[in-house]
């Protein structure tokens, strides 16, 4: 990881800031601009060109920047998790820099291959280990609940036992359900919520490790993705988020064009801490509403953000005050 002194920086000539910018688009390690005050205008060329940047105080700031409070903190904060999982940092570093480039699909094609590429590394199989034995699958039954409404599709995830963990008898059943959205065009609103005391706590972890062939779980990916639905019907979407958001549970409902959330919704990407990266569309959806850099910022840390974070980031649209 690169660590970059913007205080000192304000001082350069332009080209030198670009030129520093070009270096730093180039890079492949992370590139952390860090800044006791908001920088100057004229270092925009650099701190957009950065992984992201890190400032202190709580001024408003652009969106290649983060509030970081203590700075010191902060940037500990980050060489922490770059020293944990330096391959998935330097991964999703670099696929960072493509997916917003890319059409949706495209962009999902990039994450999974990098992804499917992280289930076969070191770090991975170090959480694995970790982690130990599974616990056993629970029944089949139930896992995603439909209701039809007049021209209204309400589609629950249905597994609160589990926090509506994401497993792949979930994930089938949400992808048929959005597939009935997706075939009947008198469905002309989606509701999308989750049973329980939270939205979706993410991938279920006894699932982890289970694929066997990763050029078949690539392939899968591209195939069953239940975000990419939900972009196919984003203008019928509205993701309704409360309690625990992690993982899939954030990355999935960030395709819809309407996202709310009430008070006591946490929305993170755990991914990093195991060795991966976010795998259920996160890279594609997640900078789309906050930006390539503040994206890059909660997954490399696994940050917790609350309601009144995302919305100022633009992650949500609205908080509601009362579940539905």
């Amino acid at each position: 990881m690169l660590l970059i002194d913007l205080d000192s920086a304000a001082s350069l000539p332009e080209p030198a800031v670009r030129a520093a910018a070009r270096a730093a688009a180039d890079a492949l390690p992370l590139t952390v601009g860090l800044a006791r005050t908001a920088p100057p205008p004229r270092l925009r060329p650099l701190t957009q060109a950065l992984t992201f940047t890190l400032v202190a105080g709580h001024a408003p700031l652009p969106a290649e920047c983060v509030v970081a409070g203590d700075l010191d903190a902060a940037r500990d904060r980050v060489l922490a998790a770059a020293a944990h999982a330096p391959q998935a940092c330097l991964t999703l570093n670099r696929v960072l820099r493509q997916t917003p480039l890319l059409d949706v699909r495209s962009g999902l094609a990039a994450e999974a291959a990098a992804y499917s590429m992280l289930l076969g590394g070191a770090e991975f199989r170090r959480w694995l280990e970790a982690r130990g034995p599974a616990r056993p699958a629970d029944p089949a039954a139930g896992r995603v609940r439909l209701d039809r409404r007049d021209a209204t599709l309400a589609i629950t995830l249905a597994r609160p036992h589990r926090r509506n963990a994401m497993d792949a008898l979930m994930r089938e059943a949400l992808i048929e359900a959005l597939e009935v959205a997706l075939l009947d065009d008198t469905v002309e609103r989606v509701e999308l919520t989750g049973a329980g005391p939270g939205f979706c706590s993410g991938g279920d972890l006894d699932e982890f490790g289970s694929a066997r062939d990763h050029v078949a779980a690539y392939l899968v990916r591209l195939e069953r993705h239940a975000g990419h639905l939900i972009h196919l019907l984003r203008e019928r979407v509205h993701a309704r988020l409360h309690g625990a958001c992690y993982g899939a549970g954030v990355e999935m409902p960030l395709f819809a064009r309407h996202v709310t959330a009430t008070p006591d919704a946490v929305l993170a990407l755990p991914e990093i801490a195991m060795g991966l990266i976010p795998g259920a569309g996160g890279t594609v959806s997640v900078p789309a509403r906050a930006g390539r850099w503040r994206t890059a910022w909660m997954a490399v840390t696994g940050a917790r953000l609350d309601a009144a974070t995302a919305l100022e980031w633009g992650l949500i649209d609205a908080i509601e005050t009362m579940r539905r």
